[in-house]
């Protein structure tokens, strides 16, 4: 037989776009539209109900940037049309390659009522099928003139990403405004000849399968008549149901397909655009749900749940009438699907505790799954963060990202720091926007690495952001590829059904330890600095603001600020999101992330101001309160206040060649005429940290212009051309004798470094200020160290990680970038040195030989500090810019952990009539302290969270400083739960056994 396979295939291509697509609306007649742009910022609905539009025809122009604009549509059904289905198409000059990219639409009646998004692949609007014709139709459009950003030509400067920047050119062609018959068999047709297509081009070109979907095929084009395809549609589809019936076979791979539309909270638009995208969307799904009795919708981000609840209420009665079904599936257990490697421990927790009790509070729904299927990399101390809220599964697509290395499964064990296990599936599709193309899901049987002993994996469906999420199409697509000869079986579930079927089928499933580490996107850690340095300092506030708000509360009575606290959280928690904290976001997104942090450290500071007037009394002693989990300069740690203890010295005098040296006793600083430490000399180990022939603080600049995802990604070859920032052009002694001041001037920029030794304290600190105007470059400050380290450790969530600082394999040498919290240790036996910070989490480390021939390694630890991407934000970290780092000589991991804490939680002086005693008092410092605070639920109870710090087994005991009734081991949320050794209450004296890194909470009830 002679092969005309791909003779068929053409004709059926050309056949489908030409002659059966066209099809589907036989017949349309125009509708009136008239539009009122709105002047400024969107309007409330009632508003733009009311307002009196003018009329606009088809193929004019609309929607200036970021505008919204008011469309009313009105027509007649015609008289022929009755009994016929009729559809309004309403195409605002959609580009359907990019649904979510550009502009969008929520249609309502003219009583106010949503009806559903308009989105790229997204057009229609059901208006019924009359019983006579003659009805009217009148809609309304809300519809927002969102730029295109990410364009064809990505990553190109673009003033569009601000309102105050993009101008008023109208960005839209006015395309359709229709009413129309929908042919529902012509519509089935379709959707039969793309799945065939789609499955026939996957399948081996000498498979019989594919032959027999081929005879089939054609036959059906043959009794299809182009000139009346509406009247031979159905003869057609009878040709194929043969092939659209026969079984998949029993081994075939079975995909449970979720309902979904991934909405960034804020990425090429701002917060409050994202809050309408919601609300199409699930305008849209609901819609759909009411239609197709299978489908199984599920969204993440408790946030995005309270806007459609706030702004939308509508919408949220048809939401809440859909979760009761069992349809509409709160997913993940998050405030916001976030960043996972910057949030600090209880930011991270928070993220959960926020997260599932809104969705219990609304819906009594517990999530057991965490659901980030975009987020960059994850975090080595997130398994035991899920665990401690309740949760135990996993899902993301993310790593299927990484440029470098294939991840070896796609269901596994993800252990953690400290030891806990949770099942995890990377959804093999390697989407989270699927649409249930024949290609996507070959794909997703392909790529699925765990055959042979596991059978079940997950697909995302639907479009994300502004796409609309799943549509009719998707739907359809799946009922056909329920159970289909040479396909993948597919079924509408919820996460949970399909967590638990996968885990039953796979008991033993292999275990991946330690972080989930993005081989892409490795400068998110360090674009946006401010958005950065927002975050941490109000993660550190917010710490004092509980300690200090609970300890008054529990000593004077101090009325606790529980409903603000809530809010600032939840806000906090929002701009951790995976597109706003990373620095990813346009102009618009980080201009008001940097107002917000400025609002929320006034209103922490009062609360902790508030609060310590409390505590301390009106009077003239001299206080000192010491908010960090260790006692420093004689303040006990916890949240205690004493009177300030005496100062021990620093000296500074000349050095050679014009420079300083400092002196406190511990540690001996030279500083050279250049304005860089040539030595750090650890007085009491005799021993120097900087390596033979380096300097230290020094400024390195490297040209920075990745291959694609400007704000995104650090390529290696940066690295393969760098300038010492060594000449000063001016160095000079501190006034306060205890410091060296540097100021250098590079390209159009100029920083000031200020290098201190404080009296009494083994560290090195840098103030580093920098007037930031250079583009596309990249600003390192660098540490050589004297050092042999094989591994170094860095922060993360409740304990710290170890990499390698070696590149012996792949995996070892993609991890060029990566993060730390508070600080970075390395060490070797008896001896080591700590990096710690203020603000900033990208950095690098390297290993080097010791100059003079004495061989030997050293290593060298470099923070990264700026960047200047161009795209999305052409101004990126433009302007003058605050860092504070040490360098800490001799540092044990306990050195770190303190130093880290110190930096971040700088003492707060004030005067009063008494000294204040902690709440909680630890007698070892292995044991941290993180949250001190009242219970959520207003009882008055206090809680306390803690973990081991150092790695290492622990007992130690907290003492507390008021009356207990009662103590209670609690989950994340403050519910009894927990694992492990329970403690042993005596008095005021609790007793703990901790694990390496071991998290506890503890609910204390006041007597």
């Amino acid at each position: 037989m002679h092969d005309d396979r791909t003779l068929v295939e053409a004709r059926l291509r050309r056949v489908l776009d030409e002659r059966v697509r066209p099809a589907v609306y036989p017949e349309s007649v125009p509708l009136e539209v008239a539009v009122w742009h709105a002047p400024g910022e969107p309007v409330p609905v009632a508003e733009g109900l009311a307002a009196e539009p003018e009329p606009i025809a088809v193929g004019a122009r609309w929607g200036a940037p970021w505008g919204t604009s008011w469309f009313r549509v009105t027509g007649t059904v015609p008289e022929a049309w009755a009994g016929r289905t009729v559809e309004a198409l309403l195409d605002l000059g959609f580009d359907e390659n990019m649904p979510g990219f550009q502009c969008e639409g929520l249609v309502y009646r003219p009583d106010g009522t949503p009806v559903k998004g308009l989105n790229p692949r997204n057009q229609w609007v059901r208006i019924g099928a009359p019983a006579e014709g003659g009805e009217e139709v009148r809609l309304h459009v809300e519809a927002a003139s969102n730029p295109v950003v990410l364009d064809y030509h990505p990553f190109r400067p673009t003033a569009l990403g601000d309102k105050d920047t993009a101008g008023t050119e109208p960005q839209y062609t006015l395309t359709r405004m229709d009413l129309a018959v929908f042919d529902e068999t012509v519509w089935r047709l379709v959707l039969d000849l793309e799945v065939l297509g789609e499955l026939m081009a996957e399948l081996p070109v000498d498979s019989a399968r594919r032959h027999d979907i081929l005879r089939a095929v054609e036959r059906a084009l043959d009794a299809v008549d182009l000139q009346d395809v509406n009247g031979t549609a159905e003869r057609a589809r009878e040709q194929l149901t043969g092939v659209l019936s026969a079984p998949a076979v029993p081994s075939a791979h079975r995909i449970s397909a979720v309902g979904h539309a991934h909405i960034d909270s804020a990425w090429l638009w701002p917060l409050r655009e994202t809050v309408r995208k919601v609300a199409r969307t699930t305008s849209n799904m609901t819609a759909l749900i009411e239609d197709e009795p299978e489908f199984v919708f599920a969204m993440s981000q408790a946030q995005q749940w309270a806007w459609v609840k706030e702004h939308r209420p509508e919408v949220w009665a048809r939401v809440k009438k859909a979760v009761a079904e069992g349809r509409f599936v709160p997913a993940g257990g998050m405030w916001v699907e976030s960043d996972t490697n910057m949030p600090g421990s209880e930011a991270m927790a928070r993220q959960f505790v926020h997260g599932k009790r809104f969705f219990l509070d609304e819906f009594g729904v517990e999530n057991e799954e965490a659901w980030l299927p975009d987020t960059f990399g994850f975090a080595a101390g997130l398994p035991q963060i899920i665990r401690a809220a309740g949760a135990k599964w996993l899902l993301t697509q993310k790593i299927s990202w990484s440029q470098t290395n294939k991840f070896p499964h796609h269901t596994f064990l993800w252990e953690g720091i400290d030891g806990t296990r949770i099942f995890t599936h990377f959804p093999p599709v390697d989407t989270y926007n699927c649409s249930m193309k024949g290609a996507e899901i070959a794909h997703a049987a392909r790529n699925f690495k765990d055959k042979g002993r596991a059978r079940h994996s997950l697909a995302p469906t639907g479009w994300g952001d502004g796409g609309g999420g799943t549509t009719r199409e998707m739907v359809a697509k799946a009922a056909r590829l329920r159970d289909l000869e040479g396909s993948a079986t597919v079924v509408w579930e919820t996460p949970r059904a399909f967590f638990e079927k996968a885990e039953a089928e796979y008991p033993e499933p292999p275990v991946w330890v330690g972080e989930l580490y993005l081989e892409l996107h490795r400068a998110t850690l360090t674009s946006q600095a401010k958005t950065k340095q927002g975050n941490r300092r109000s993660e550190h506030l917010l710490r004092e603001a509980e300690l200090w708000a609970a300890t008054a509360a529990v000593r004077t009575g101090f009325p606790y600020p529980y409903e603000e606290l809530d809010r600032i959280w939840k806000t906090v928690l929002l701009h951790q999101f995976h597109d706003i904290l990373p620095g990813s976001s346009i102009a618009w997104v980080h201009r008001e992330a940097r107002a917000t942090y400025e609002r929320v450290a006034a209103e922490l500071t009062a609360v902790v101001e508030g609060a310590q007037r409390a505590l301390a009394g009106e009077g003239t002693t001299a206080l000192i309160f010491n908010a960090a989990p260790h006692a420093r300069h004689g303040v006990p740690a916890g949240g205690a206040a004493t009177a300030p203890a005496g100062r021990h010295r620093t000296t500074l005098t000349a050095g050679p060649d014009g420079g300083h040296v400092l002196d406190n006793g511990l540690l001996r600083i030279t500083v050279d005429g250049r304005g860089l430490v040539v030595s750090a000399y650890d007085l009491a180990a005799g021993r120097e940290t900087v390596a033979p022939g380096r300097v230290a603080g020094l400024l390195q600049l490297h040209p920075d212009f990745p291959n694609m995802w400007d704000a995104w990604d650090v390529d290696s070859f940066y690295r393969n051309t760098v300038t010492d920032l060594t000449d000063a052009d001016s160095v000079t002694a501190g006034e306060d004798g205890e410091s060296v001041r540097v100021v250098r001037s590079f390209g159009d920029s100029r920083v000031t470094q200020v290098l201190s030794l404080p009296p009494g304290e083994k560290r090195l600190v840098l103030d580093t200020e920098v007037d930031w105007h250079e583009t596309e470059k990249f600003l390192k400050l660098a540490f050589p160290l004297d050092l042999h380290a094989e591994r170094y450790a860095s922060e993360t969530q409740f304990g710290h990680a170890f990499r390698p600082t070696h590149t012996n394999t792949s995996w070892e040498s993609a991890k060029f970038e990566a993060c730390n919290h508070r600080f970075v240790h390395l060490e070797e036996p008896g001896w080591g040195v700590a990096v710690v910070n203020d603000s900033t989490y990208g950095h690098d480390v390297t290993r080097g030989v010791r100059s003079g021939g004495d061989r030997g390694t050293t290593t060298t630890v470099r923070v990264s500090l700026l960047r200047a991407p161009r795209f999305p934000d052409p101004e990126t970290d433009q302007g003058v810019h605050r860092f504070r780092h040490a360098l800490v000589p001799g540092a044990a991991i306990a050195d770190a952990v303190r130093e880290g804490w110190r930096i971040n939680l700088p003492e707060r002086r004030t005067t009063g009539a008494r000294e204040v005693a902690p709440l909680i008092a630890v007698d070892d410092d292995a044991v941290v302290v993180t949250a001190v605070k009242l219970a959520d639920d207003g009882s008055g109870d206090v809680v306390v969270r803690f973990h081991e710090a150092h790695g290492g087994r622990v007992r130690a005991t907290l003492t507390v400083g008021f009356g207990i009734a009662d103590v209670t081991v609690t989950d994340l949320l403050e519910r009894p739960g927990g694992d492990g050794e329970p403690p042993v209450r005596d008095g005021d004296r609790i007793t703990v056994a901790l694990r390496p890194f071991e998290l506890m909470t503890l609910r204390l009830r006041r007597a």
